[in-house]
């Protein structure tokens, strides 16, 4: 590649084809400058819509990586991919390895190989976003005091946050007691063009975790401005206040912030509108459609996409259970048993996935002989409904989400509980109001209340793509006995801290980025044992 720089050259491929002609060229088809950007952005601040919207196309892509990976991967689909990785190197989704699952890498861990195609798309889809968030950055004065010029930098700042706060907690462990560990390469506005030349070296944990708090912070302020302003997002592929509080809260969770987190957490609550959903709403298959009252932010699917065009490229048919799809044929996607088996019959919850006979409270006539006729196993899940609700469709065209306000209740609980605060009563109410009306809460120390709000997260959450941060952030063992894998193989009690649960840095960054080397990469370590099931 004649030592360009991979993720230059990777991001600005992607940012060319989602079509930002406005923000880019002039008519005549000249390139605009930067700072012509900035006299056009003050003059006309709506051109910006144009990079906006490209941040957000690359969450949702059909095969972007085929070029750099040089195949077709059905597993190639944007972020939702990453969310399938990561909850498939987890303990709570199980899935049979076998000829139609498209994640038994992840299930093995083989995806830590830096030759894997997966360890490539992560790499690529992440920093795509970031190439893009950094193009908005760039073109808008930091200092603008009009609310649509704030709102639009307020989108890129947001998305790169993001983008950062996931890749930290992928190529390194915890934040707390290990600031000075190297993280990923450092890409913004302002160090691309040297980048491109003379390559980025891994920052430590702490500069990456600098960005993201710097960034999200910003956010934070021009939101509240454009927002009292009168902005106001189209839709919910878009980042809102609330939003940006919850971006917040999470990586103050993450960084063991405790007060702030819960700060950020109930501001998130108090602006969004959001209400979570009810045990009635909830008693059937859903979690489709971001029009669902709960959502505060997430991936909007449209039945012209790519994805959606493709079948069976996807999210839904990956991980959805009663429309078309590989898990039809793969088997579907399941929990862990245990996990399953821990949850008391009043939870409304407990019908997100078939039981021990293979049936479920929650779904209906058409709903019941859809699972049935796919002859799914025990604790299949059917928490995802298939678009517009119609069983076995073929249009694979759901929404994503991506944030919950569910989400913000439980960072609450466990914030509070872990800074002093009365996190059981948080917590209590929210599970006693919306999920289960018998649940108590016996735990009383703030340990112990954690400990729970985790198990509430790990249902709550389930299949978005949320888990693996939590055993991150949490230190917690990656032990899959008693899970009910269905391959011996898989099944693994793997250490916290080993050196297996962080991914590494493509081989092919390695060779392009002039400023690292292989000894910059994380450990190559053989894949975990299989060890002997419960």
């Amino acid at each position: 590649m004649n030592r360009k720089y991979i993720i230059l050259l990777l991001v600005s491929f992607f940012f060319a084809t989602v079509g930002c002609e406005d923000l880019d060229t002039l008519p005549e088809g000249d390139t605009i400058t930067t700072s012509q950007k900035e006299e056009v952005l003050d003059n006309d601040p709506s051109k910006a819509v144009a990079g906006v919207n490209a941040i957000f196309a690359q969450f949702t892509q059909y095969m972007p990586n085929e070029t750099a990976l040089g195949a077709e991967r059905h597993n190639d689909f944007g972020y939702p991919s990453v969310m399938l990785f990561t909850d498939h190197n987890g303990y709570d989704l199980v899935s049979d390895d076998n000829g139609y699952n498209w994640n038994g890498n992840n299930l093995e861990y083989s995806d830590r190989e830096y030759t894997s195609n997966e360890g490539q798309i992560l790499w690529n889809d992440m920093y795509a976003i970031i190439s893009s968030a950094n193009n908005v950055i760039d073109a808008i004065d930091p200092e603008t005091e009009d609310p649509t010029s704030q709102y639009y930098l307020a989108q890129g700042l947001a998305a790169r946050s993001f983008s950062y706060w996931v890749l930290a907690q992928l190529y390194q462990f915890n934040y707390v007691g290990n600031e000075s560990a190297p993280c990923v390469p450092i890409i913004t506005n302002e160090n691309s063009n040297e980048a491109a030349l003379d390559g980025s070296p891994r920052a430590t944990v702490q500069e990456v975790y600098q960005l993201i708090t710097s960034d999200i912070d910003n956010a934070v302020n021009l939101l509240t401005s454009a927002e009292e302003n009168g902005i106001v997002r189209a839709d919910k592929r878009y980042i809102s206040l609330a939003v940006a509080y919850g971006l917040r809260a999470r990586v103050n969770l993450t960084m063991q912030n405790w007060s702030e987190a819960a700060a950020d957490a109930t501001k998130a609550i108090e602006v969004s509108g959001a209400t979570p959903a009810s045990i009635a709403d909830v008693s059937k298959p859903s979690f489709w459609s971001s029009d669902e009252s709960n959502w505060m932010w997430g991936i909007i699917v449209k039945e012209t996409d790519d994805v959606v065009s493709s079948g069976i490229v996807n999210w839904p048919s990956h991980m959805g259970s009663l429309n078309y799809g590989y898990a039809n044929f793969s088997g579907g996607k399941q929990i862990n048993k245990s996990l399953f088996e821990s949850i008391p019959e009043t939870d409304v919850r407990k019908g997100w996935w078939l039981d021990e006979n293979e049936t479920s409270p929650n779904l209906n006539k058409a709903e019941a002989e859809a699972a049935a006729g796919y002859g799914y196993p025990a604790y299949t899940q059917v928490k995802f409904a298939p678009y517009n609700e119609e069983p076995k469709t073929s249009t694979n065209a759901n929404d994503i989400p991506l944030m919950r306000i569910e989400e913000m209740y439980l960072i609450k609980a466990e914030a509070e509980a872990m800074s002093g605060g009365d996190g059981k009563t948080t917590l209590e109410s929210f599970v006693q109001n919306y999920r289960d009306p018998g649940y108590v809460c016996n735990a009383s120390s703030p340990e112990g209340i954690q400990e729970e709000v985790f198990f509430h997260r790990r249902l709550e959450l389930w299949g978005e793509g949320m888990n693996w941060f939590d055993i991150m952030r949490l230190n917690k063992d990656v032990d899959r006995r008693g899970g009910a894998f269905p391959n011996a193989t898989m099944v693994f009690n793997i250490p916290a801290g080993s050196d297996i649960l962080l991914w590494r840095i493509p081989e092919a960054e390695i060779q392009a980025n002039p400023a690292l080397t292989e000894g910059d990469n994380n450990p190559a370590v053989p894949a975990p044992s299989p060890v002997a099931d419960l």
